[in-house]
């Protein structure tokens, strides 16, 4: 039995791997959570996303930081951040991993604080912030804000430690050149690339929201869906006021004048607007639409600047971050230039050192071809000991050695004249 129940549970996960049923983390607009397990078509259909934008957030491929506003959704991989945002929920994709469990804790926190907002201070939700108070921000941005704040909150405590770590290693390789301190650079370097490279897309990312309003405008879920609400209600509405036109169009005398109203000063002309606005109900409904659909025009442009704001605010922090990170990687590649003219240096002194060492090599060669004719097997006076004797002997040997050392001094001294050793 137990063996049947393991080849079920086996049967069971490779059915969910097969058709891509992953678990996710959902966090509603009331601050209740539930982990949920849906595969792609079911999240598709709940968020109206392709499957294309669905595979920006597949752990098992490689795609750089990406926010990307949809009909009706915000999808979001940044960093360790796979989500997807919907008008009133939140959809979280690595919600078991540790590096993700702060940023749950902190996303519901402040969905909770927006809930308390909201129904505390329902009025500071409409489109008024001029009144003096504080427009709330929508569900979809304070998600996105909280996205936002933990992919760049992430980089920078990464590029602050690697900052703690570089200055050391730099400073200590600069005083003693070794294979242990250049091999910690050599690292230290390596990861200074590859965050460089990750902040970099991240700030290109906000750099290329922020220059197209039109994707800016597609975030806007909860004005979209209000929107969407109204214009369908609108319609009901039209379709309501044809049906009470028609009940309620005035009776015509068999002669096809209208019947009198009032005969008081200033009546039939009352009775006429009052008989044009009683044919036709939804004329004021179009001028209502109309008019709210100037507002919310307006509103949607001082949102987008809103959102601008938002967008700004991390940009500038991750911006700040790539900054660090660029001066960072100026002292790295003074370290190695000053690295390098020592390095220079010292091969110089070796250079200087092997001229040196040849140039007495050369002189003491000389010395030799003395000896060498000396050894010969040949007669000469200065061999026969009736002639000469242990004078001439040393007269020559140190003769040679005095020879062999003002040659070394001219070619030392020719050399310096040619600025050939210092």
């Amino acid at each position: 039995m137990r063996g049947n129940g393991n080849g079920n549970n086996d049967e069971r996960w490779v059915r969910k791997k097969a058709t891509g049923v992953r678990a996710w983390l959902l966090l509603q607009a009331n601050g209740d959570t539930e982990v949920v397990e849906a595969g792609k078509h079911a999240i598709m259909r709940r968020t109206g996303l392709p499957a294309r934008d669905l595979r920006i957030l597949d752990p098992l491929l490689s795609y750089p930081s990406t926010v990307l506003g949809r009909e009706r959704a915000i999808v979001i991989n940044l960093e360790h951040i796979k989500a997807i945002i919907i008008a009133h929920e939140v959809l979280l994709l690595n919600s078991r991993d540790p590096s993700v469990t702060p940023f749950v804790d902190e996303l519901r926190a402040r969905i909770l604080r927006h809930r308390h907002a909201t129904t505390s201070n329902p009025k500071l939700e409409m489109d008024n912030p001029e009144d003096g108070g504080m427009k709330i921000l929508p569900f979809e941005f304070v998600a996105l804000e909280a996205c936002l704040e933990a992919a760049c909150s992430v980089l920078e405590n990464e590029a602050k430690t690697l900052e703690q770590e570089a200055h050391p290693a730099l400073d200590k390789l600069t005083s003693k050149i070794s294979t242990l301190n250049l091999e910690r650079v050599r690292q230290i370097k390596s990861r200074l690339v590859a965050i460089t490279g990750r902040v970099q897309k991240v700030r290109d990312e906000l750099e290329h929201l922020l220059d197209d309003d039109e994707d800016m405008a597609e975030m806007y879920l909860t004005d979209k869906l209000v929107q969407q609400q109204f214009e369908t209600s609108s319609a009901e509405e039209d379709h309501d006021g044809d049906a009470m036109d028609n009940l309620l169009q005035p009776d015509i005398d068999e002669d096809g004048t209208h019947p009198e109203i009032s005969l008081e000063p200033g009546g039939a002309n009352t009775s006429d607007e009052d008989h044009q606005n009683a044919q036709h109900p939804s004329s004021l409904l179009r001028r209502d639409s109309r008019a709210s659909t100037t507002y919310s025009a307006t509103t949607k442009q001082l949102d987008v600047e809103e959102l601008e704001m938002l967008l700004e605010a991390y940009f500038v922090q991750i911006d700040g971050t790539l900054n660090k990170l660029s001066t960072l990687r100026e002292y790295v590649d003074d370290t190695e230039d000053y690295i390098n003219i020592m390095l220079d240096d010292k091969q110089n002194h070796l250079l200087q050192m092997g001229v040196m060492l040849t140039t007495a090599t050369l002189v003491v060669s000389a010395f030799v071809v003395v000896a060498g004719i000396f050894g010969m097997n040949i007669k000469i006076e200065l061999f026969n000991p009736d002639i000469a004797g242990m004078r001439e002997f040393l007269w020559t040997v140190g003769g040679s050695t005095a020879g062999t050392i003002f040659l070394y001094v001219v070619a030392i001294a020719w050399c310096k004249h040619k600025r050939l050793l210092e």
